[in-house]
């Protein structure tokens, strides 16, 4: 036995050796790739073996590990990558030339050996299937199992083929969890049950009083640091996304107390998407909620850390709301989905507003709750606080949370017939929501001179033409952005399309797992054991969903369906009481060990999730992800630039705007200022209106295709190399 385990470890060892050493698993640069998840699994695989060797669990060991390479190796076939595209299957010609050969043969020798194993328990598989109630179910089951899979290609036949495909290696891990919950023996099941009961209590334990208690304050604590970690290896503190970096540039000026900036020398040399240039200033005319913020950041010099800290507070307060509408046991279940979950970690890895919104949405829905079991107006007025920043955050958004908070607070529950207290409560909600979102009113007239002008839709009136933001339907909606809005206008068909693309990337982001994420919500509305409680979660769902459907973006492939952010925590809930309808639906038939084995499964799963899909997303996508770097910053530290003008020649977007977020506000200031080696005819304004600086010449990734690199500089004013540089391409 003892063999044995030291020779599991040493295969990880061993395996952590190569993956280390071997340049294959590296870039050109010397970086991880993506495909370094497969040793690595192959590591956390062997180790979880060795530790499981001589107890109960090792037949069930041996499931998980397979589990967690044949998930490694599945995800190599995908093409994800740092290119903005919503994630597909490699086609089948492709995949056999694109994806690891390597990664082939394990994806097939993970198929062969749990159909093996499915196999030889086909019996007790057809009996299990057919104990199922509710057998008409598995139909509809079955058809969002599939349609989830993959998303949409404007191939019908490619995107045939690949929901097949998909669906078949979802299936796949999905007996394989089977077989690892079905082969463990009752002395194993017991022991689970006795510590999963230990840290999350028996069903229908009291939530009241629910409190913050150590659980909670480690799983916030664990949000916290883990998003902040992934910030630091993943994102390098670093804004991707364009609008990441208007929302630094709009927070950094707000932490100065400035509602914009002086006007550049050379707007042509500064431009950056979605800021508004004027003869005398320029300004983000994005809402002003999250950047004021991300301004509390900014001025410690620590807008990266902003995100994860709300990500932690908001572990904390949908623990309270779920403990006051269900019970301790589902509001921790939650909480543990919630601090594992890809969607939630990579989001509050970023500088997007969507954390943030979320806080301000959980802090409204709690404070209702608490106004209504307290009868307290000061708990609705809290709520219509929150409500009310949602709105200055995604005015959208705000509308949601203000319908669900303000019929949640009129209704009440159970009978009770309180009309005066309800009325009193949801009117106390509605002023404080329209007097703190009425801020917004007079932002707007000092941007745009008119208090019903947003900056933002004024901007995108101008520069792609009036009506093209706004809400509804009609052949002008959009912004031309084909690659992730396929249809021009916003019709029906948009809807549906948009629905898809959010419904595959709730499947893929939510929760990671290789079955895809929306099993247990189908199991949740295959079986229907409702609570009070769930219509509640149904009604955000729907409402988000729905809200969202007259509005013509579906948000892109940037950090999962981000538009939907708001159904994140209804969605964990559900599942948690999916998998407990699971439990109820086939229980174990040893009493002591009830409904213990699909919470088994679901652990796999979750095991399975950390150890190869955050790696992979992480370093697949969302390092350097859209082309952004933040290796300028270190060039001009190696460089010592000092006060000069580095001209960064390359595209717009990532070139440039990769080194915008270390320009200082005042283009006038004594250190480096970075412009856009746009043209001739801009590098000639620029040179003449810095007159008496250094000059640095870079090329951007594009050109480059790795880091920044110095072509010429620094070339003093007045010099022959200066006058060289002006008439230089």
């Amino acid at each position: 036995m003892r063999g044995a385990r030291l020779a599991w470890l040493a295969l990880a060892i061993g395996t952590l050796m190569v993956a280390v050493a071997d340049p294959v698993f590296r870039d050109p640069e010397g970086h991880f790739g993506a495909n370094v998840g497969i040793p690595l699994a192959i590591a956390i695989a062997s180790c979880l073996v060795s530790i499981a060797w001589n107890g109960d669990y090792r037949r069930g060991s041996l499931w998980l590990g397979l589990l967690i390479v044949g998930q490694a190796a599945t995800l190599q076939l995908i093409d994800a990558g740092r290119v903005i595209h919503y994630q597909h299957y490699f086609p089948f010609p492709q995949l056999f030339t694109t994806a690891p050969h390597w990664a082939l043969v394990l994806t097939v020798g993970y198929a062969l050996v749990v159909g093996l194993g499915l196999w030889k328990r086909r019996d007790a598989l057809r009996t299990a299937v057919r104990h199922g109630r509710r057998s008409r179910w598995w139909v509809i089951l079955s058809v969002a199992f599939l349609l989830t899979s993959a998303t949409l290609s404007r191939s019908v036949a490619v995107y045939g083929g690949e929901l097949v495909f998909a669906t078949l290696l979802q299936a796949i891990s999905l007996g394989a969890v089977y077989l690892l919950a079905t082969d463990l023996p009752s002395t194993a099941l017991n022991g689970f049950r006795s510590r999963f009961v230990g840290l999350v209590g028996e069903p229908g334990d009291p939530a009241n009083p629910i409190r913050i208690d150590r659980f909670v304050v480690l799983a916030a604590g664990w949000v916290t640091v883990a998003s902040a970690v992934l910030c630091v290896v993943s994102y390098q503190r670093h804004p991707h996304v364009p609008d990441e970096i208007v929302y630094l540039t709009h927070a950094r000026y707000f932490a100065q107390g400035r509602l914009d900036l002086p006007a550049p020398l050379v707007p042509d040399g500064f431009l950056v998407d979605l800021m508004t240039y004027e003869p005398t200033r320029w300004y983000s005319p994005v809402p002003p909620g999250w950047p004021a913020a991300l301004a509390v950041g900014a001025f410690f010099g620590a807008a990266w850390l902003v995100n994860p800290i709300l990500a932690g507070i908001n572990v904390i307060l949908a623990y309270l709301l779920i403990g006051r509408l269900y019970d301790r046991r589902t509001a921790r279940l939650t909480i543990i989905l919630l601090c594992l979950s890809p969607w939630n970690l990579f989001m509050a890895m970023n500088f997007m507003t969507h954390t943030f919104t979320l806080t301000c949405a959980l802090m409204a829905a709690l404070a209702v709750a608490l106004g209504r079991a307290k009868r307290g107006l000061g708990w609705f007025a809290i709520a219509g606080v929150g409500i009310g920043v949602v709105s200055l955050i995604r005015p959208l958004e705000g509308l949601a949370v203000a319908l669900l908070c303000g019929v949640w607070a009129v209704w009440g529950e159970g009978g009770n017939r309180d009309w005066l207290g309800r009325v009193g409560g949801a009117s106390v909600l509605t002023i404080f929501a329209v007097a703190t979102g009425a801020v917004v009113l007079p932002y707007n007239q000092a941007m745009t001179g008119s208090m019903r002008t947003f900056p933002i839709m004024l901007y995108t009136d101008l520069h792609y033409g009036p009506g093209t933001n706004a809400l509804g339907f009609g052949p002008n909606r959009g912004l031309g952005w084909s690659g992730v809005d396929p249809l021009p206008g916003h019709g029906p068909l948009d809807v549906l399309i948009n629905a898809n693309f959010n419904a595959f990337s709730i499947n893929t982001e939510l929760l990671g797992w290789a079955t895809g994420s929306v099993l247990p919500l189908l199991f949740f509305f295959a079986w229907r054991k409702r609570r009070p409680a769930d219509g509640l979660m149904l009604a955000t769902i729907a409402m988000i969903a729905g809200i969202h459907s007259f509005y013509w973006f579906a948000g892109g492939p940037d950090f999962g369906a981000r538009y939907w952010y708001l159904v994140l925590v209804p969605c964990l809930v559900l599942a948690v009481r999916g998998i407990d309808s699971w439990s109820d639906e086939w229980p174990d038939p040893a009493g002591t060990s009830a409904g213990t084995r699909p919470w088994i499964a679901a652990g796999a799963l979750a095991v399975s999730s950390v150890a190869c899909f955050l790696p992979w997303r992480a370093i697949d996508k969302y390092y350097h992800y859209r082309g952004m770097r933040s290796d300028i910053r270190f060039v001009a530290e190696e460089k010592s630039f000092g006060r000069s003008l580095v001209l960064i020649r390359g595209e717009r977007h990532p070139d440039y705007a990769s080194a915008v977020p270390y320009n200082p506000l005042d283009l006038t200031a004594a250190v480096p200022v970075y412009a856009w080696d746009r043209n001739t005819a801009v590098r000639e304004k620029l040179l003449q209106s810095y007159p008496d600086r250094p000059i640095w010449l870079v090329d951007g990734p594009s050109i480059t295709h790795a880091g920044y690199r110095i072509v010429a500089g620094p070339v003093l004013p007045h010099s022959d190399a200066y006058r060289q540089l002006q008439s230089r391409p």
